[in-house]
């Protein structure tokens, strides 16, 4: 497998042209105080660079089009037979560490339904809200749950040795066998154990790991088109 993925392009116009001559003038905050940007007459210098009197688009800004229709975001992949070998655990190196990425540098959470995370989590458990379309307390503590089950379930994947902790010992095991056909060929074997035997597994826990990495993936479809930033 070999992936080649740029980053995205960068739209340059007449505003971004403008500013970018006016590199000088300070920024200053807008009304509410929240962004700082350059001052109005520098909008308006990318205004006139951008549009003609009448309203039409000015020769720039035709420019400006025309060099951002040959850009494009660098993009190549090549998948070998081998990768399809074990997809799901080739995925999972390349998701997982996504994940990690979306959930540090994340800047909001959508929607996530109540059934999908435990009951503190839920809306209901949380104090009731002044207004129908706020989001109540626990709205960003979903997400964050459900990426960490996502995770989860990836990195298990990733890593493939999740079920070598409910297990201990070594096998010593043999088959003898206990059906034969007309002419005295055995068709069943039945397995013994050993003298030395001393494997043992907790496969009650291991299914209830098992149950949470399942779960880990089936957030991972429903999701899915939320994961972005």
């Amino acid at each position: 497998m070999k992936v080649v993925i740029g980053k995205y392009t960068s739209w340059i116009g007449p505003y971004q042209i403008a500013e970018a001559l006016c590199w000088w003038a300070p920024k200053v905050k807008d009304p509410l105080d929240i962004i700082a940007r350059k001052p109005h007459w520098v909008h308006e210098f990318g205004r006139w660079l951008s549009d003609n009197r009448d309203g039409s688009p000015t020769r720039l800004n035709k420019f400006c089009n025309w060099v951002e229709s040959k850009r494009h975001r660098q993009m190549y992949v090549r998948i070998d037979k081998y990768d399809t070998w074990s997809m799901d655990s080739t995925l999972a190196h390349i998701i997982a560490p996504m994940l990690q990425q979306l959930q540090a540098t994340k800047h909001g959470a959508p929607h996530v339904a109540d059934e999908d995370v435990p009951a503190e989590l839920r809306s209901t458990s949380a104090p009731p809200t002044e207004n129908s379309w706020d989001t109540d307390a626990n709205h960003f503590k979903r997400w964050d749950w459900v990426l960490d089950e996502m995770i989860f379930a990836f990195e298990a994947k990733r890593l493939g040795t999740w079920q070598d902790k409910y297990s201990s010992g070594t096998h010593d095991w043999s088959t003898e066998a206990c059906e034969w056909d007309d002419a005295g060929k055995p068709t069943m074997y039945r397995m013994l154990t050993g003298p030395n035997d001393t494997y043992k597994c907790d496969y009650d826990a291991m299914a209830v790991e098992q149950a949470r990495i399942t779960n880990g993936f089936r957030l991972f479809g429903k999701y899915y088109e939320n994961l972005w930033d």
